[in-house]
C-alpha cells in the first residue's frame, strides 16, 4: 500500500497521479502529490515505478498501514527500491537478468 510521497525528493511532475489506476493522489497545486485514498491503493507499484526521483514508497503487505520514516527508508534503501529492482531509471540494470530460475524448467 502506498505510504509515502516525499516532499524532499518529489519534483511535482504528478507522473504518480496520471498513471494511478485507482485514483490515490490528489494532485496540489506548488506541492507534492497527496495521499488521499489510501485505502483505494492496490498495491500495484505503478506509481513507485514511474517516480523518476524515488520520492515514493509502496509497502509490500497491500493489508496493513504501516510506519514509515522517510530518513530510515532512504538510509535502508527501501525508498523506491521496487523502482530499482525492476531496473528503470538510468545506469539500473534488470534484477530479471539475474534469476537462475528458468534452469528449472528445463529439467521438465
Amino acid at each position: 500500500m502506498i505510504e509515502l510521497v516525499s516532499a524532499s525528493r518529489c519534483i511535482q511532475c504528478n507522473l504518480c497521479v496520471n498513471v494511478c489506476p485507482t485514483n490515490v493522489f490528489e494532485q496540489r497545486d506548488d506541492q507534492p502529490p497527496q495521499i488521499a485514498r489510501q485505502s483505494d491503493c492496490q498495491t500495484c507499484f505503478i506509481c513507485e515505478v514511474y517516480c523518476p526521483v524515488d520520492a515514493l514508497y509502496v509497502a509490500p503487505d497491500a493489508d496493513a498501514n504501516v510506519v514509515v520514516n522517510e530518513s530510515t527508508l532512504a538510509e535502508t534503501g527501501l525508498l523506491g527500491s521496487y523502482r530499482a529492482n525492476v531496473g528503470w531509471g538510468a545506469g539500473r540494470q534488470k534484477q530479471a537478468q539475474q534469476d537462475q530460475s528458468f534452469h528449472l524448467l528445463k529439467k521438465l
